[in-house]
């Protein structure tokens, strides 16, 4: 595949990076095609050692995934657990995981490499398979590295960008309630002739008294003077 159809997916991958799923999943047809020799793929997403997102090219890779997640070993659990990247050169000779090197081998798949990348608290690990033993070895697993490595980028900016975006509301929200709150303790202090710290412990009274939050008990505050009611203990 040439460089400008490399680009070409990396773009693709980019503009799908807010559905974790669709991106996962161009992530491992992605490097199906890039990877020579690799048959087939899978790629997990895990926050905090749980997994949250699974993607596979075909129903076999996608089939060992189930086997880890209920037995809790093969290669991929160690990965998870270990935060490092694991190779298996031929199944027909894995001894680390018998159960799941025979189901990899009832599927045809001989060879296979886990690569790891960490953004805490995520974890990516991007599984390629091959049907014949030794092909993953170090001159296909460059380029599987490169696409591993640019998945995670785009996966810890998506999750950056999430985390700004979140932040950005509550700070909104936080603004906006600390107006509301301070326009309600502007009007007690004129009605009642208070200070400032009275006008609070009002608000605090009351929203203990009707079991709502102190902006509700601002906010009721305001309806009622704009409506030209006395100010006092909300109803």
């Amino acid at each position: 595949m040439t460089v400008e159809d490399l680009g070409h997916e990396a773009t693709e991958l980019v503009s799908l990076s807010n559905g974790e799923a669709k991106s996962l999943n161009k992530l491992a047809e992605m490097a199906v095609r890039q990877v020579p020799g690799c048959a087939a793929a899978h790629a997990t997403l895990w926050r905090d050692g749980e997994l949250a997102v699974m993607a596979a090219t075909h129903p076999d890779p996608a089939e060992l995934v189930d086997l880890e997640i209920k037995t809790g070993a093969g290669p991929l659990a160690v990965a998870v657990a270990e935060r490092k990247s694991v190779s298996c050169p031929d199944a027909v000779f894995e001894d680390r995981w018998p159960e799941w090197a025979t189901e990899a081998l009832r599927r045809g798949l001989r060879s296979s490499v886990h690569l790891v990348r960490q953004f805490p608290p995520m974890t990516l690990v991007l599984a390629l398979f091959a049907v014949r033993p030794g092909v993953l070895d170090a001159d296909g697993v460059p380029m599987a590295e490169m696409v591993a490595g640019f998945g995670s980028t785009v996966f810890a900016n998506t999750l950056a960008y999430g985390e700004a975006q979140r932040t950005a509301t509550q700070l909104k929200d936080s603004v906006a309630a600390r107006a509301v709150t301070d326009q309600a303790k502007g009007i007690l202090m004129h009605a009642l002739g208070c200070d400032a710290d009275q006008a609070l412990k009002f608000l605090r009274r009351e929203s203990q008294r009707r079991h709502l939050k102190v902006t509700e008990v601002a906010a009721r505050i305001i309806e009622s003077h704009a409506a030209g009611g006395r100010v006092g203990p909300v109803g």
